[in-house]
């Protein structure tokens, strides 16, 4: 978005939502339905200050206060609507990924931390597309993946969409485990988050256990 220049002007705390599964990247659009009480309260707090969100995947621990993972993506807040019943729609627009330096020991129902944007400053522009895998090494993958796991795919995107888009289109959408997702979020740039997808799909599709990526 054009009002973040650096990592500087983001705020040194944001609320986090814990999601498994549920994967933001910069420049991708994530919807959400949003109906627990705590969660309806963070859209409020975040509409009335830097409409920022953490998305973060939790990993097991209680329901309430699950263990979270040590990198997130923040969003904006771009789309909202309130329904009848009283849930928010809304659609984050990642913005840039971050550390959690420390869990903050807030008064919110819902749970805050101090981000250290720094390690994912480059975020903040446009993705180069050097080193990006050829778009037929990742279709052929994708054929070879979805034909074992027995899905389908919008072969027209897949060979018309920006790279990035479809990169993380794919990361996003395929029923990959949190660990894996997680090793797609953390890998530092697009053409390494490419390169980690081909390699889930190409294990998934000769039935390897790829367990988590390093």
């Amino acid at each position: 978005m054009s009002q973040y220049r650096r990592t500087s002007d983001l705020p040194e705390a944001i609320p986090v939502f814990p999601l498994p599964g549920a994967m933001l990247f910069p420049r991708w659009e994530l919807p959400l339905n949003i109906f627990e009480p705590r969660y309806l309260n963070m859209i409020d707090d975040a509409m009335r200050s830097h409409r920022l969100i953490g998305m973060i995947q939790s990993f097991g621990g209680p329901r309430a206060h699950p263990d979270i993972a040590r990198i997130g993506c923040a969003g904006r807040l771009t789309r909202y609507t309130e329904t009848d019943d009283g849930r928010y729609l809304i659609t984050l627009t990642g913005i840039c990924r971050f550390t959690v330096a420390r869990e903050l020991d807030v008064t919110t129902p819902y749970r805050q931390v101090a981000a250290d944007w720094s390690p994912f400053a480059a975020d903040i522009f446009d993705s180069p597309e050097t080193g990006l895998p050829e778009r037929a090494e990742l279709a052929r993958a994708l054929k070879a993946y979805t034909s074992a796991q027995g899905l389908s795919a919008d072969w027209s995107a897949v060979d018309t969409a920006p790279m990035e888009t479809l990169v993380n289109a794919l990361a996003a959408g395929c029923p990959f485990t949190p660990a894996e997702k997680q090793a797609l979020l953390e890998a530092p740039t697009l053409a390494e988050r490419a390169a980690t997808l081909i390699a889930l799909m190409e294990l998934s599709a000769s039935g390897g256990d790829s367990g988590p990526v390093q």
